[in-house]
């Protein structure tokens, strides 16, 4: 199974991805402290990016670093792109969130699906979960998925 996993990822892999320019705008979040984040992607290349969002929400302020790769799903439709990427979060929370004060810090995952429209928007829809090597929350583990709407220059 790892085998056809890591065939499939490598042929998916070698369509050029259209990862090119910035966008800025929000990245509205569910599950864990439902929030809002301000979001900026800043392309590395024509298949990688850094996405850095700054949020805030559960009383708390955070901050997320994933570092992107970026594959075309133009057979869907001209536009579409699905990415996955791994990074860092760390968060600062207050004590009345139910938990106590404090900072978090931990890595997190993503993995998501986007459109680019003609005009300069993008939209996405993405899974994020992070897991807190210093949890101030919880068990340290929290997770969400996120509708992003951003502008590209």
């Amino acid at each position: 199974m790892f085998f056809t996993l890591a065939l499939m990822l490598g042929i998916v892999g070698a369509v050029n991805a259209q990862a090119e320019g910035q966008a800025i705008g929000l990245r509205f979040t569910s599950g864990f402290g439902n929030s809002a984040e301000i979001s900026y992607l800043h392309s590395l290349g024509k298949a990688n990016r850094l996405e850095a969002d700054l949020g805030f929400g559960n009383n708390g302020l955070y901050a997320t670093g994933v570092y992107q790769w970026v594959w075309d799903l133009s057979t869907l439709a001209d536009g579409f792109n699905w990415y996955a990427g791994v990074g860092a979060n760390v968060g600062i929370w207050n004590g009345n969130n139910g938990y106590k004060s404090g900072v978090s810090v931990g890595i997190a995952g993503q993995i998501g699906i986007e459109y680019n429209f003609n005009i300069p928007l993008q939209l996405s829809l993405d899974y994020r979960p992070v897991i807190n090597a210093i949890p101030t929350l919880g068990n340290g583990y929290y997770d969400g998925i996120a509708l992003g709407v951003r502008y590209k220059f």
